[in-house]
């Protein structure tokens, strides 16, 4: 996964919008699909998987109104109000953060829920729901595996930016919340990492556990400056998020048995085979999530009765089996998934405790 704090650049001529499926219940869906460069590919392989979904779903009651935001707010906010206009009655999407607040401000007005596909949980909020792979996950995750294998002392070294900010908050209250666990040493860079990581390599003797969160040319860069400033990072556990999961990281000696919560990629492998059966190409890793929204409204629609996208339904506590595994959405929009322990070796991610099969299991 690349870093997922990312906008979209100067958008193409607009699509028009079009209509997948032929059920009763109307379902928007805002996507970048005419946004340049790596915006506009994601979301038309996530339009693919969307209506990969409805192909796979049988008899599916839903009819998805499909609308081209352009990557812009304006477009999102356009595209809310015409599927609304439509009688949508939930919204999937829009992808971008800064188009989330203008989609939600529409939605509102018409008491539609919303959920959308960024990674920002600052967006989220009543009525608006994340699926998407939020940094905190990953966070809890790894620091409650590494604590259940007797971990106690950590350091980290983090980037200075959105992403750094979302982690380094999520580490701190995860640490806060295992009363066995500490922080023995926490810095962050910006361009160069030289003191940040030569302050961090000297207080390694009182650490068990090193947690780096970056994406994969990044934490390669970190852990390269670290070992440059005396840290020899086989005495001790390095650890990170999912941004790890990247061929940079398995083809790096230093990186070699370090441990990252990610969804068991079995789900994704199965979905990516379906994927280019059908299209002949390679889905976007953040294909599964515009999957599973269809998937998961599509189910709804079926068993929910009229009630079917109100908030206590959204939040079930039990969750939704997705192709990423276990999700649910919490009442304040972000979600919580269940996400499995990877090791890093040279042929890639290998499992070292699978994702839990429901909620409150480990």
């Amino acid at each position: 996964m690349s870093n997922p704090f990312e906008q979209a650049g100067p958008a193409g001529p607009p699509q028009q919008p079009t209509v997948a499926g032929n059920g009763q219940v109307k379902v928007g869906m805002i996507l970048p699909l005419s946004a340049a460069g790596n915006a506009g590919v994601a979301a038309q392989s996530m339009r693919h998987a969307a209506e990969m979904a409805l192909a796979e779903f049988q008899n599916p009651n839903i009819q998805l109104l499909i609308k081209d935001d352009a990557g812009s707010p304006q477009g999102a906010q356009q595209g809310a109000q015409q599927a609304c206009d439509e009688g949508a009655e939930i919204i999937l999407g829009p992808l971008f953060a800064g188009s989330v607040p203008p989609t939600a401000q529409v939605a509102r007005a018409r008491n539609v829920s919303v959920i959308a596909f960024s990674t920002d949980s600052s967006v989220a909020g009543r009525g608006v729901y994340l699926l998407s792979f939020l940094p905190e996950s990953d966070v809890n995750r790894i620091v409650e595996y590494s604590a259940g294998i007797g971990k106690r002392s950590f350091a980290a070294l983090l980037p200075d930016n959105a992403y750094g900010t979302v982690v380094e908050g999520a580490f701190k209250s995860a640490i806060s919340r295992k009363g066995s666990c500490r922080i023995v040493a926490f810095e962050k860079y910006s361009g160069d990492r030289t003191a940040s990581a030569r302050a961090v390599a000297q207080s390694l003797g009182g650490a068990d556990t090193l947690f780096l969160a970056d994406d994969g040319d990044a934490v390669v860069a970190t852990a390269d400056a670290l070992t440059a400033a005396g840290a020899n990072l086989r005495n001790i556990q390095l650890v990170g998020t999912g941004l790890w999961d990247n061929p940079r990281v398995y083809g790096s000696a230093s990186l070699q048995g370090g441990l990252y919560a990610a969804p068991d990629p079995s789900g994704f492998r199965a979905f990516a085979g379906r994927y280019r059966t059908r299209f002949g190409s390679e889905p976007v890793r953040t294909a599964t999530l515009a999957y599973d929204a269809v998937a998961l409204v599509a189910a709804l629609a079926r068993t929910q009765g009229p009630q079917r996208f109100a908030p206590d339904v959204l939040t079930n506590a039990s969750g939704f089996a997705g192709i990423d595994g276990l999700f649910r959405f919490r009442t304040d929009g972000t979600n919580e998934r269940g996400l499995a322990v990877m090791r890093v070796a040279s042929a890639g991610g290998q499992a070292v405790a699978g994702s839990p099969k429901s909620f409150g299991a480990t």
